[in-house]
């Protein structure tokens, strides 16, 4: 194992100092550290410096607090902070929901709002140090002649991870903001933070050197739901899931804010789901099954992972239902 330094800045101005200093090679920032420590071990990188954020973060500041019709979630905030907080199960519980159903108990004790959002792939090919795929700098993607059941159905590729937070696609249909400081702006939408494989193989979000996120913002969703298909309910990563918001006037859906998780390499917007669902009633379950037959529209599904099709169909039906304030099962 490599050796390397700790530092423990006292604010997220420091930290971002250090980053940008120029003294480390490859120096890493970490909130619990469990996806870092476990590169490490895993020999797929070699950081020089782990900049500890736990000491930047106020201890007098609430992890999760609202502000008029805005939620607050701090960076350092975590998983089971987030999971647990009333106003959130209140206000947005697809955020809630969705977070709850990530990691183990443990896990998400210790796991950070920011280090999710930011954990690197759970590809096979990737963690495992024998194969020296295209995310780690070689000429292959795996997946695409190998075992490839848990990889993605949409994006132009080459490389065929799925994104593995549950917290992003969340923020996304909660017109979620990451703020960060270190650089040129102030905060950038949770879309606007991940690009595809095309637009960068060896990374997965946008953030410049030096930006560290400080919290998160997202606009009240009450009307909002969450769906998951795992292969088994204890600790497992989904197959796949959907979310969903919807603005709900009269009993009639006015507009909805769609988005699968597990299926691509970044939070995978569904427009077609969302424009059918706007004019349809909340409880008209014809209507919300013809807009889930749409999520699937443009897959492209590889030898092994079909049945996702499927599975996203099915998800995204039952995370808009929950949206209306109903319970999805015994629905024809």
């Amino acid at each position: 194992m490599s050796t390397f330094a700790i530092a423990q800045p006292k604010t997220f101005e420091k930290a971002s100092e250090l980053v940008r200093s120029g003294r480390y090679t490859l120096p890493q920032l970490k909130g619990a550290g469990l996806d870092i420590l476990d590169h490490v071990k895993e020999g797929l990188e070699s950081p020089d410096l782990l900049v500890n954020l736990a000491g930047a973060r106020e201890p007098s500041r609430a992890p999760v607090r609202v502000e008029g019709q805005t939620i607050r979630i701090e960076s350092g905030a975590t998983l089971a902070q987030i999971a647990e907080s009333a106003d959130i199960l209140r206000l947005a519980p697809v955020l809630a929901h969705a977070v709850g159903n990530a990691a183990t108990p443990a896990v998400r004790h210790v796991a950070t709002a920011a280090g999710n959002l930011l954990q690197r792939p759970r590809c096979w090919y990737y963690r495992n140090h024998q194969f020296e795929c295209l995310k780690k700098g070689g000429a292959t993607c795996f997946a695409v002649e190998g075992e490839n059941r848990y990889h993605a159905i949409f994006g132009p590729g080459p490389c065929h991870i799925v994104h593995p937070s549950n917290l992003a696609p969340a923020l996304m249909v909660c017109e979620g903001q990451v703020h960060v400081i270190g650089g040129q702006r102030a905060s950038l939408p949770v879309a606007a933070l991940f690009h595809t494989p095309d637009k960068g193989i060896r990374s997965e979000h946008n953030l410049e050197p030096g930006e560290v996120i400080t919290h998160i913002t997202l606009a009240a969703r009450p009307a909002s739901g969450f769906s998951a298909v795992k292969e088994k309910q204890s600790f497992d990563w989904p197959l796949a899931f959907a979310c969903a918001s919807l603005d709900i006037q009269s009993g009639v859906i006015r507009s909805a804010k769609v988005c699968a998780g597990a299926v691509a390499p970044v939070p995978w917007p569904l427009p077609a789901v969302e424009a059918a669902l706007a004019g349809a009633a909340a409880d008209d379950d014809a209507a919300i099954m013809a807009a889930a037959a749409l999520a699937a529209r443009g897959a492209k599904p590889m030898t092994d992972n079909a049945y996702k099709v499927s599975l996203l169909k099915a998800v995204v039906r039952r995370a808009v239902v929950k949206a209306t304030g109903r319970t999805p099962e015994g629905l024809a």
